[in-house]
């Protein structure tokens, strides 16, 4: 019966805390917001498929905190880039040859790569082998690789395996 209710007890509890984040604390906010966070997963949750799940917890925690430091970094090189001649940027596409499989870990990883400023994920091939992506400076293509390995592919791997 529980689980008819609240089907999903995270995303209500999420969706929850960003409608009175975005709407403010009030009596009837929490009320609406509280009704929203009920309805919405009950009638999402038939559509949802069963993804892979977050087996270390505390490896995702230390992988945002590496992700939240490489957006600042990454902001900083970006702008310093930006504010130099375009002469010295060489733009350019890259294609990753990925290890990782499974549609949600590899949804994340190709937003965790878009949102490191200059770096866009483009496209996934066909068969899920390579993810295309865009950077806005490349010295070596295989440092990059590397680094995408090293710092998001690989914990990524250890989140989700």
């Amino acid at each position: 019966m529980m689980a008819r209710l609240l089907p999903m007890p995270l995303h209500s509890g999420l969706l929850l805390v960003v409608w009175l984040l975005l709407n403010g604390f009030s009596a009837g906010q929490l009320l609406l917001g509280g009704i929203l966070a009920l309805v919405i997963p009950m009638i999402t949750a038939p559509f949802a498929s069963r993804q892979s799940r977050v087996v270390k917890p505390l490896a995702l925690i230390v992988y945002v905190l590496r992700l939240l430091i490489d957006i600042f970094v990454s902001n900083i090189e970006v702008a310093s880039r930006v504010l130099r001649s375009n002469s010295h940027l060489k733009p350019g596409f890259v294609a990753y040859p990925l290890q990782l499989t499974g549609d949600y870990p590899l949804t994340v990883l190709a937003s965790t790569i878009s949102l490191t400023p200059g770096t866009v994920s483009v496209d996934f091939s066909e068969d899920k082998q390579w993810l295309y992506i865009h950077a806005l400076h490349i010295d070596s293509e295989q440092e990059i690789i590397d680094s995408i390995r090293n710092r998001y592919e690989l914990p990524l791997k250890e989140i989700f395996s």
